[in-house]
């Protein structure tokens, strides 16, 4: 299947992320010799219309591609491993194609063969969606379909000379760095630095509402950093906690929420999809410290939840914020008295149901997922820890697909949910 013009309306100039992009006006661009005083010619399109696939930019992932004689372009994504294990992960895509005007064409893309707790598993299905955008703020859903052979097919028409093509809407460091700006000089908010990541980013917990509130909620995001969901469902939700209304008001006279919005920062600006730098699951072995060399996010955490314990100040309900196609929240059941919490998660799940569009349910008895921080903090620390899966294709409760704004609707409608939660007196 070649890659034919098709007519189509021009797009809003790209105020993407690129100089580079900037500079392409049509089919040239031109770069200058100042030794000739003159331009070489300019890199002109191949006969399909296609010229480049662009990753050089913040959270784009890593991969190489190459077109084949029937111009399709097959892009071959770069597994992240874990440490001392079989795991790896694909699953993030975040580039930029480079055409001519009006040009459509069809990208193959490879390598979701992936491993997840030593089994061999895929995370992409029939349900996979993906986005376009052409400047890489303003998505829309591009067609996508699932091969026989585990790759992902994308038809795509480039309209105006590029087009970004991602999983979900990005949400990017500088993104989450833009919303701190705009709401660190609140009175209501406290960010305080617990700690740095590998290659020295910091890490920060965000604080709103009145630490002696009667109830304390922790929530984490982007432990993956595929899994922009997350950071949307904060921004709906601190937004919410800071509106200045009633509401928000009778939010914050109840409880006090701290977020951890971004514990991957590393992963999430170099485009990876699970691991931290140093192949650490941020997910996984919270049945023990956190080791400091390989793994200092989790480090810094622990370290922070164990100074808030010490104070009297345990978290009564931690909320860790993931994607999936699932969309569950996992309740994990590890051997310990398990009566008191596993009241609360009802009480949470129910809460939810009630007032957010959750409808996935909850993990069935017997559920395990040893070393993740839902399970892991409840066994050493006896916090009332969970994992809320948010579905990276559906949102069942609003028979509508995920998007950026329903995310952060489900942010804004979990205060309610978390008032509720709260009617009964907390325990730790």
């Amino acid at each position: 299947m070649g890659c034919p013009n098709v007519d189509s309306g021009l797009a809003p100039a790209d105020e993407g992320l690129l100089s580079f992009s900037r500079l392409m006006t049509g089919l040239l661009f031109a770069v200058s010799l100042p030794w000739f005083g003159e331009p070489l010619p300019a890199a002109a399109a191949s006969p399909s219309g296609f010229i480049f696939i662009n990753t050089s930019f913040e959270n784009a992932s890593p991969l190489y591609w190459e077109v084949d004689a029937a111009n399709l372009i097959h892009v071959y994504l770069i597994y992240d491993q874990e440490r001392s294990s079989p795991n790896r992960a694909n699953g993030h895509w975040f580039f930029e194609v480079q055409a001519a005007p009006n040009t459509r064409c069809t990208l193959v893309l490879h390598n979701f063969d992936n491993v997840w707790n030593g089994r061999k598993g895929s995370p992409i299905s029939d349900r996979t969606i993906c986005y376009v955008s052409e400047d890489a703020r303003t998505w829309r859903l591009a067609p996508a379909r699932k091969t026989d052979d585990n790759c992902l097919r994308i038809e795509m028409a480039i309209r105006f000379g590029s087009l970004y093509v991602a999983r979900l809407e990005p949400y990017r460091l500088s993104d989450l760095e833009a919303f701190e700006r705009r709401i660190r000089e609140d009175r209501r908010v406290e960010i305080t630095i617990i700690g740095k990541t590998v290659e020295g980013r910091e890490l920060e917990i965000i604080r709103v509402g009145d630490p002696n509130a009667a109830g304390r909620v922790f929530l984490r995001a982007r432990a993956h950093p595929w899994e922009a969901g997350g950071n949307w469902v904060i921004e709906g939700l601190v937004e919410r906690l800071l509106g200045g209304d009633k509401d928000a008001e009778r939010y914050l006279g109840r409880y006090c929420v701290y977020i951890m919005p971004m514990a991957n920062k590393d992963g999430v600006v170099r485009g990876r999809t699970r691991f931290n730098l140093l192949g650490a699951d941020l997910n996984r072995k919270w049945d023990e410290p956190p080791d400091p060399a390989v793994n200092p996010e989790n480090h810094a955490l622990e370290e922070w939840l164990k100074s808030r314990i010490a104070k009297g100040r345990t978290p009564h309900l931690l909320i860790d914020l993931h994607n999936d196609e699932g969309g569950q929240l996992h309740v994990s059941r590890p051997n310990v008295d398990l009566d008191r919490y596993l009241r609360n998660m009802q009480r949470l799940e129910a809460m939810l149901r009630e007032h957010t569009w959750f409808t996935e349910g909850s993990t069935r008895e017997g559920f395990r997922n040893p070393g993740s921080i839902g399970e892991g903090l409840l066994e050493r620390f006896g916090v009332n820890a969970c994992v809320l899966e948010l579905n990276a294709n559906w949102i069942a409760g609003l028979n509508a697909p995920v998007s950026a704004e329903r995310w952060k609707l489900f942010g804004a409608r979990l205060c309610e949910a978390l008032f509720h939660y709260f009617d009964t007196p907390c325990s730790p």
